[in-house]
């Protein structure tokens, strides 16, 4: 699991290849990921936003932006926690992914960034 705290938030990272999903003749490595937001602050925040950076190991990058994550614009509260899956498809089998969130403090209404850390995205068959 690869973690960081920015502003009191920890973003927890968990990923998986997903052999049965993946096509890799066809240039299709798919991953999947959990993602744990733990707010360690003594007030409620809101993620506003989602900033994800896609590489391939060819050098590609794609960038993600959006609303929420899943649809949603989770409210958590202090000492709470919001946990999502979600999925990612690469032409390579290796790469990673980074990013950040906004978000908004509910007490003050400031809204900060808070990052995402880099973690790798690797095909099974590309570890020993």
């Amino acid at each position: 699991m690869i973690w960081q705290t920015t502003n009191g938030i920890t973003i927890e990272i968990a990923s998986r290849f997903e052999e049965g999903h993946s096509q890799p003749t066809n240039k299709k490595f798919v991953h999947s990921y959990q993602v744990n937001i733990i707010n360690d602050n003594d007030h409620a925040v809101q993620l506003l936003r989602r900033h994800w950076f896609i590489h391939d190991s060819d050098q590609t990058i794609r960038e993600v932006e959006g609303d929420g994550v899943i649809g949603v614009q989770p409210i958590i509260k202090p000492e709470g926690n919001h946990t999502y899956m979600s999925w990612s498809v690469l032409q390579t089998a290796i790469g990673k992914m980074s990013g950040n969130y906004s978000m908004l403090n509910l007490e003050t209404q400031k809204e900060y960034k808070v990052e995402i850390p880099e973690f790798p995205l690797v095909a099974n068959f590309k570890l020993n």
